[in-house]
This record gives C-alpha cells, structure tokens and sequence, in this order.
C-alpha cells in the first residue's frame, strides 16, 4: 500500500455487488454508480471522483462515472473493462468504497506544469504511481503535456530515463557487443527493422530487437511482424530465441522492459504527439533494458515527416547520444532521408509483404526498402569495435543476396513460434489522379492519415499501396494510390478523406 494513498474501513452499507459494464474506457479504470445511490450519499462522490475499490483482497484507483439512466440499480456497482481486469472479482463478490486521497506524486505533477525542473527521484514517484495505476489519464496526460516541448532539458530526460529503467526488468546478456537500431519514426512504410535484424543475425552478431506497436503511425514493426509471426513473448522465450538465433523481433509491450514508459506511450496515442524529451527517455531507457550496448538511431528527415529540419535533427541527435552515453550505450546516428515514403505498403500486412519480397530478393521488390535496409544495417555493423568504416554496408549486401538473411527471417519466426504468409484485405479501391504530369511532392502525414482512417493498425491487413515517387509521370485517372479496408464503410471513409485533400499527392502539370 502506498504510503500517499491511505485507505479508511468503509461505512455501514457502503459494500456493494460489482458487475462488468461492459465499456472500454481505454487504459482508465471507471466506476459507475447511480445517482442516489446508499454510497454515493453516504460517502458524498460525485462525478469524477477518485474512487478507492476494494474488492476479494484487490484494491484500485477508479474515476467515477455517475448514471442517470436506469441501466443499473441502486444498489449495485459496474465496472469498465479496465477497472473489471485489474480487480478480478469472484462471482458474486462485494466492493467497499472510499474516497482515495492523492498520490505523493501529483506535487511533481503540478509543479513541472508550472515550469520546474525536475530530478530522478520526481520522475520515480511519478512512475511509481503510474504502474500502480493511482494516477489518473488526466493526470499523467498532463504530465506528458507538460514535459513536451522545450520544457525537459538534457538531464531531466537522462534522469526520466533512469528512472524507467529502475522501473522495469533489465537483461544482461553477458560480455560482448549487443546491438540495437531505432528509428524515430514518421516515415511511412519505412519497415527496415526485420531485414536489418537478419542481416545483422545472420552474420553472427547478437541483436535482441523488441519494439513498439505504432504509436501515431499506421504501423509499428510489432504491429508488421504480428502479420507473420508471434510477438508477445516473455522474457524467458525472448532469451531463447536470442540464445538459438542471435536475434529477435518481438513486441516489447509484453515485456517488463521500461514498463512505465509503456503506460505513458498509451496516453501519448490519443494526444498524437511524442516530444524529443520523452522520445530520448523512451528509446534509451528501452535500449538498455534490453541489454543493448550499441544503439543506431535512424533520423528520417523532411518536410512532411517527423523530423522536418536538419537543426530539428541535429538537436535530437544531441539529445539521444547524451542520455544514451549518460546510461552506458554507445549510439550511432544514421540521418536519412524522409521527403517520401518508403517501400510500397503502408499498414502492417501491406508492409510486410514488402519486407518478404526484399528478403526474398524478389523481382520487382522496393528497391528503396532494400538499399535503405542495408544503409541501415551498414551503420549497424560499422559500429562494431574494430570495424572498418563503410565495410558493414558490403557485408549486409553479400548476406542479403545470398539468401542467409532469409534463412534467418524464417529461423527467427520459427523459433518465436512459426512463420505464416501476411493477409490481405478483401476491400481495395484505387484513388485516382484528376490531373495529369509529374508527382511534385508527397505528404507522409497525410498518406498515412489514409491508411488509419482504412482501419490500420488495428486492422492488420488494411492501409494504403502508393507505387509512385517525386518525379514520377502519371496519366489522368490513373491510380495515385490504393486503399486496403476490411470493410466497405471504412474504405469509404479513407477514400472521402483522401478525395477532399487532393495535396496528399501533388501531381504538376506538364509544361506546355
């Protein structure tokens, strides 16, 4: 029990019967009772209230909801989804209720709103009460908001990113380099991880890859290697997976690797940002759960990506080598071109159908996929004590033609728990061109805004196929792009979206 949150024995008749609400309420946990209601009198709660509930020797922290209407009585209690899990209650069982006294850390909540500057000990309550779920979304999304921007100089994110480290399980795979590679993200369809994972593995090295499932984007590399294998593996199957095939792609949610950063990232999707301060902590302290010593960091540069300046990343790269230095890793920073997107699919079976055919040397596969890949896996490489610089990029080619980074693709999913071919939707309509020329310039943010409104992620197979590429001629009504749904109101959706922005891809005239 934490010492900020006593909890006092509940009055006579505040014991209600809990039932399942059936409501997904996200990552927060919700309480629902009547107005009117023997508790709600007796302990005076009003909507929003923080909720002590205590239940079968279980206690959480929930908001609650107040309803009006007559789908639950007086005398019982319902939980959301969230709040149902986390208790677990019996059959039948009985909840107390009392009101929850703020967490310790809703101070350093407050104070970094009003500008202060925090230090590791802050940043641990904070994450303290943020795995035991005391603080709400409201509050850790004001957090979040607050440590956005400029507002988190170098040190804080260093010492946020030792505190999630402290926070979570950390692997120690003994002497020798293990390496790591991380991209910032923004670019579509830029899938480079399980090639250079295979590349990397397959040439003897060790490199234990975990990685997220999209947070703002239409897929993550979890998100594309879920379309083909399993991901969620513990820490025990994640080590014999490495320990047999020298690498792994598996999804580091399902981990205890940086675990606050998980729950922090899940209140970072819904506000749709991801500020440099956290991004540092986020990937440093992931890199070195994870038992990396050698980290690249890909920074995929361009107007419509992420990144948009080469000041924008040359200031990230300075923050991500001091906190990676500052907690032991060596890190490497690969600054990449993010003007267009990469590969042809973007959503995750679309994008691993890329990755497939670049692995499979397939005629036709992206070739900017493919000389992304091994650029990145290059860097990788040269990283290495020893090595001699440019010398990876000539090896990540020769196993890449030879087949051996194939033969360590389907290695690695077998050992994960087997390989099966990526799906595909059975919706698919192209969006045509209203003019004819050359493709001038393409928004990444907007290309994969249509992806998400067909569905992905959370609809493996749906998303957005675009063959074409600045400079590239096309005729009028010719396909600009091709939308993948699993249903037809959700193509629908991505296709009204896509026909109303005509600047998601735009197409110059020819010159008379």
């Amino acid at each position: 029990m934490h010492a900020a949150d006593p909890v006092r024995s509940p009055a006579p008749g505040t014991c209600l019967p809990v039932r399942r609400a059936g409501i997904d309420t996200y990552r927060q946990p919700v309480l629902y009772l009547r107005r009117g209601c023997v508790v709600c009198r007796a302990e005076g709660f009003a909507a929003l209230t923080r909720v002590r509930v205590r239940c079968g020797g279980r206690d959480i922290v929930a908001l609650l909801n107040v309803v009006t209407g007559d789908w639950l009585g007086e005398g019982e209690a319902a939980l959301s989804d969230a709040a149902w899990q986390a208790l677990d209650p019996a059959p039948g069982a009985l909840a107390a209720f009392a009101h929850a006294e703020p967490p310790e850390s809703t101070t350093v909540v407050r104070a970094k709103v009003f500008g202060a500057r925090l230090v590791e000990a802050d940043f641990t309550a904070v994450l303290e009460d943020v795995l035991a779920s005391r603080l709400s979304d409201i509050e850790l999304a004001a957090f979040v908001t607050a440590c956005a921007g400029d507002r988190m100089d170098l040190d804080e994110s260093v010492a946020l990113t030792r505190a999630m480290i402290s926070a979570g399980e950390q692997i120690d795979w003994g002497q020798g380099p293990v390496l790591d590679k991380h991209c910032v993200g923004g670019l579509p369809g830029n899938r480079t991880t399980p090639i250079v994972v295979s590349i990397v593995a397959a040439l003897g090295h060790l490199i234990p890859k975990t990685s997220s499932r999209a947070i703002t984007s239409p897929a993550g590399t979890a998100d594309v290697m879920a379309t083909m294998t399993k991901v969620d593996l513990d820490i025990g199957t994640l080590r014999r997976v490495v320990e047999r095939e020298g690498g792994c792609l598996a999804s580091g949610g399902s981990m205890r690797l940086s675990p606050a950063d998980d729950l922090m990232i899940q209140v970072e999707r819904p506000l749709d940002f991801d500020s440099d301060g956290q991004m540092a902590a986020s990937i440093m302290s992931k890199k070195a759960a994870a038992g990396s010593t050698h980290v690249l960091i890909d920074i995929p540069v361009g107007s419509t990506a992420k990144v948009r300046t080469t000041s924008a990343a040359d200031a990230i790269a300075r923050r991500l080598a001091f906190v990676g230095e500052a907690v032991g890793l060596r890190v490497g920073i690969h600054v990449s071109d993010g003007r267009q997107p990469v590969g042809r699919g973007i959503g995750p079976a679309l994008e691993a159908h890329d990755v497939l055919s670049v692995l499979r040397n397939a005629a036709g596969a992206p070739e900017d996929l493919r000389e992304r890949s091994l650029d990145v896996a290059g860097a990788v490489l040269d990283l290495l004590p020893g090595t001699t610089p440019g010398s990876g990029r000539m090896h990540a080619r020769d196993v890449l033609r030879s087949g051996a980074a194939l033969a360590k693709f389907m290695a690695i999913c077998e050992a994960q728990g087997g390989f099966h071919e990526p799906g595909s939707a059975p919706f698919t309509r192209p969006c045509p061109a209203r003019l004819g020329g050359r493709v001038a310039c393409i928004n990444n943010r907007q290309l994969a805004r249509v992806a998400k409104l067909a569905g992905a992620p959370h609809d493996a197979a749906a998303g957005v196929t675009c063959r074409l590429r600045e400079g590239d001629r096309i005729e009028p009504g010719a396909p600009l792009f091709e939308v993948h749904a699993a249903t037809r109101g959700e193509l629908e959706y991505a296709l009204e979206y896509a026909l109303a922005h005509p600047d998601i891809l735009v197409v110059a005239p020819d010159a008379p």
